[in-house]
């Protein structure tokens, strides 16, 4: 659970990036700016009041506290044994990706045959590994960062290529939520690099609708994976007309 201060803190950033002050929060709700500094200095807010703050950088409580809880999050790349200790066991990887998308252990219990011993026992392992915080009540916090990246060539890059890439693409991609669009051409080296541009700026918007998916329950939402590749090519068969010399 994200605590109070780490509420406030985010609340105070989120009201920054809007360009809004202190004085701009004091005139919406109509009472003087000491009053608001000190309702972020002591953080004696009343739930009604704080959720009137939060309308005013449009969010609500629930979304404030997805957008502490990813900022807290302090891992963004692991190490190659975390990562070679995730791909050695496929049920530790399981439980570390459910959890980095949200998922209650609960739920994990229900939708996976795992038995709640086996439950403590690999959170115990993610939190030796420094990937979980274990709570009070076995209760996992994630300190993975949902933005973390890969090692180079590290175990999770070679699982990736070796299996999951295989998979991923062994489809006709004509089913429900599926699509595969193929693209080529001859471009310019500028053209490629603001295509890259484009294709950062999609990967954020897929980043923004899972960080807001996150308030829906495990039923109403389904794993879902997108891949952007990008890169000077040409067949291999057609390579073989090409002239030498």
């Amino acid at each position: 659970m994200t605590q109070p201060t780490e509420l406030l803190t985010t609340l105070k950033s989120e009201l920054r990036r809007r360009g809004l002050s202190y004085a701009d929060v004091a005139c919406r709700l109509e009472v003087s700016e000491s009053t608001v500094k000190r309702l972020f200095a002591k953080g004696n807010f009343t739930l009604q009041r704080l959720s009137e703050v939060c309308a005013i950088a449009g969010l609500d409580i629930a979304e404030l506290a997805l957008i502490a809880d990813e900022r807290r999050r302090d891992v963004e790349q692991l190490s190659e044994a975390q990562e070679q200790a995730l791909v050695a066991d496929p049920k530790l990887m399981l439980m570390a990706f459910l959890l980095l998308n949200d998922w209650r252990v609960e739920d994990i219990r229900k939708a996976y045959a795992i038995e709640d011993l086996e439950s403590i026992q690999l959170l115990a392992r993610l939190d030796r590994l420094k990937l979980i915080e274990l709570m009070v009540g076995n209760r996992p916090r994630m300190r993975l960062s949902r933005r973390f990246t890969w090692r180079a060539g590290g175990p999770i890059q070679r699982f990736f290529e070796r299996q999951v890439q295989s998979e991923f693409f062994n489809s006709r991609f004509d089913g429900p939520g599926e699509l595969r669009l193929v693209l080529n051409g001859m471009l310019s080296q500028q053209s490629i690099a603001e295509l890259h541009e484009r294709f950062a700026k999609l990967a954020e918007e897929f980043e923004s609708r899972a960080r807001d998916n996150r308030k829906l329950g495990v039923e109403q939402r389904q794993g879902t994976s997108a891949v952007l590749a990008i890169r000077p090519w040409s067949l291999s068969i057609f390579d073989a007309f090409r002239r030498t010399g």
